[in-house]
């Protein structure tokens, strides 16, 4: 979905507008998966990244510009338990128990008119 909204800043609001928001790439070059007995699954993902593309606009009382902008997000850590009970009819149902994710780079390249 679009993000739309504004912050204050000194003398002024910046409404901004990020729309057309696209995942043009993904990689985990390390990811494994391990029952744990009683439990249920862990997911572990390490050295991911992803690339997003969007549209942004942003207005102040001075000026206004827009323009597209890529995202490069690197060094993504993720570990996720799942837990798999049974349910009264004897199938097995999967629920997210905890989530740990971290990065470590973030690029954002910005172009614009200005």
């Amino acid at each position: 979905p679009d993000l739309t909204g504004y912050e204050k800043f000194g003398l002024g609001n910046v409404k901004y507008n990020i729309s057309r928001i696209h995942v043009t790439a993904v990689e985990f070059p390390s990811a494994s998966i391990s029952l744990i007995p009683g439990t249920g699954i862990k997911l572990v993902i390490g050295n991911a990244s992803l690339t997003i593309d969007m549209n942004w606009n942003i207005r102040t009382w001075m000026f206004r510009d827009s323009g597209r902008s890529t995202v490069y997000i690197s060094k993504v850590f993720v570990t996720a338990i799942f837990s798999t009970p049974l349910d009264n009819a004897g199938h097995t149902l999967i629920s997210l128990t905890s989530c740990r994710t971290t990065s470590g780079d973030i690029e954002i390249k910005l172009n614009g008119k200005s």
